[in-house]
């Protein structure tokens, strides 16, 4: 039987034999606290730089109009992200629970709104973000095979499709190695952008300054416009929230939960502006809205004939923060399945491996799916809009639990103004595109949130009974095939 205690298993009158008193006794079936401090900041730095600083550039361009509004743009997303994040730290180390905002919508709303959550964001946000960085990963890599011309759609999506397998299976296999993975190409994805910096100082030096005299001239003032290049923005900032999705895993949370936040983010706001900067030292702001690809038309006028290290640093760059979605992704999966909020067999993991397995290739296979239809700006919008609702409403959890959990242990503690404003800003990125300019996407994603509910109320709440017929032996079964066992609580 798979729940026979290992300890009963072989005993004398309930004595432990002397063979088995040497041998190492086995682990128990759970998530290891394998997750360090630097490994914890490549996971922050590593997923925050992915394909949007590669992509997003024109489109925040485009809603602000000009040089000067596109850097305070790029400079306030940083600034909102370490805020965000601020919150994340204080709400991390006062609940030490993994899974990201669905603990903390749990503790200070309840179960409904933290279900909605868990699934918007398992059957939504979290495999289409996978998808959108996987065929960004996929665009980048199939670009030098096909010049002048832009790569077939087929081509695209069978690499992305591929991506995804390849990050599903390392994630399966072991954190340790998943950790490796997302260390080496945060490496890879910092040299890049030390490149591409280094090489606009130089430009700067010999006199490439005339994109950025005069900054301000004919900038954007629409209220709904500048709220679509924060849009883009911020998903080029998206990730640094990743963290609070393996406090479970992480050593020495108290202390390295915040300490990764405060050294990742900022770094990570710090190369952005240099990275746009070194780009307009190169392309008018006309050249750089044209330009399909910009790292890659940058590495083609400053770096020939080493240009291809562009394209193939990028591929690095959005291969790492694919795999810290997928890292992190996984985890939600497994949360919201311990409490009862999805199927049981994906809160479960590898009895050998340590791994959900069953949460990461259900995210994969999901991620597959959106490859699709998807088209990437579409995507972001419909990802930002969501996203920044459960954001706001995770920072008003921080504040209303000031009032109603007082007695809870608050490690990091910091100034309530700092939540109210993360709140009002995200009411501000979820409202400013519906008012400006209404689309029925908005609409059909409040739908979907809600329609969740349809699923909430008889399977969960009054917990349907001919459910549990259907379900128990399709769960042995893939039990028995993915070699996986529910978790066991570690006191």
């Amino acid at each position: 039987m798979m729940d026979e205690d290992p300890k009963k298993a072989n005993t004398h009158n309930g004595s432990i034999p002397e063979a088995l008193k040497t041998k190492k006794q086995p682990k128990a079936a759970a998530l290891r606290q394998d997750v360090g401090l630097v490994s914890g900041i490549c996971l922050i730095v590593g997923t925050m730089i992915g394909s949007g600083i590669f992509i997003s550039p024109k489109a925040v361009l485009e809603g602000t109009g000009a040089v000067g509004p596109c850097l305070v743009v790029w400079a306030a997303c940083g600034l909102l992200a370490t805020l965000g994040a601020l919150c994340y730290a204080e709400l991390g180390t006062m609940i030490m629970k993994s899974g990201g905002e669905y603990p903390y919508l749990m503790e200070g709303f309840g179960p409904v709104l933290a279900y909605l959550y868990s699934w918007t964001t398992i059957i939504v946000l979290k495999p289409s973000s996978f998808a959108i960085i996987a065929l960004s990963c996929a665009e980048y890599a199939s670009t030098p095979f096909y010049p002048g011309c832009t790569p077939p759609q087929v081509v695209t999506k069978c690499l992305a499709a591929a991506c995804i397998l390849i990050i599903t299976l390392i994630n399966c296999l072991s954190v340790k190695l998943a950790s490796r993975v997302q260390n080496f190409f945060t490496a890879a994805k910092l040299l890049i952008i030390v490149i591409i910096v280094v090489s606009g100082i130089v430009l700067m030096a010999q006199g490439n300054t005339q994109n950025l005299r005069d900054p301000f001239a004919g900038g954007t003032t629409s209220f709904g416009a500048i709220g679509l290049a924060f849009y883009n923005g911020l998903w080029a900032y998206d990730g640094w929230n990743q963290l609070n999705f393996i406090t479970e895993e992480l050593k020495n949370p108290y202390k390295n939960l915040p300490l990764a936040i405060m050294i990742g983010i900022p770094l990570v706001t710090v190369c952005y502006i240099l990275v746009n900067i070194a780009y307009f030292t190169v392309m008018t702001p006309v050249e750089l809205l044209q330009s399909s690809a910009v790292a890659v038309t940058f590495g083609d006028r400053v770096l020939y004939p080493l240009s291809w290290v562009v394209p193939l640093f990028v591929v690095f760059s959005t291969f790492g923060a694919a795999n810290g979605s997928c890292f992190t992704a996984g985890r939600l999966t497994y949360v919201a399945g311990r409490e009862g909020h999805v199927v049981r067999i994906l809160s479960y993991i590898n009895v050998k491996r340590f791994t959900p397995s069953p949460a990461l290739m259900f995210n994969g296979f999901l991620s597959i799916i959106y490859i699709m239809p998807a088209d990437i700006n579409t995507l972001i919008n419909y990802f930002s809009f969501a996203q920044w609702a459960f954001y706001g409403l995770t920072c008003l959890v921080l504040i209303v639990m000031r009032f109603t959990r007082k007695e809870l242990h608050r490690p990091v503690k910091v100034p309530i103004v700092i939540p109210a404003l993360v709140v009002i800003v995200s009411c501000y990125l979820v409202l400013a595109p519906i008012i400006d300019k209404p689309e029925w996407e908005y609409l059909y994603c409040t739908v979907f949130i809600v329609s969740g509910l349809l699923l909430y109320v008889p399977f969960i709440y009054y917990k349907f009974n001919w459910t549990r017929h259907i379900m128990r032996p399709l769960t042995m079964y893939l039990q028995l095939l993915l070699q996986v066992v529910p978790p066991e609580k570690i006191e």
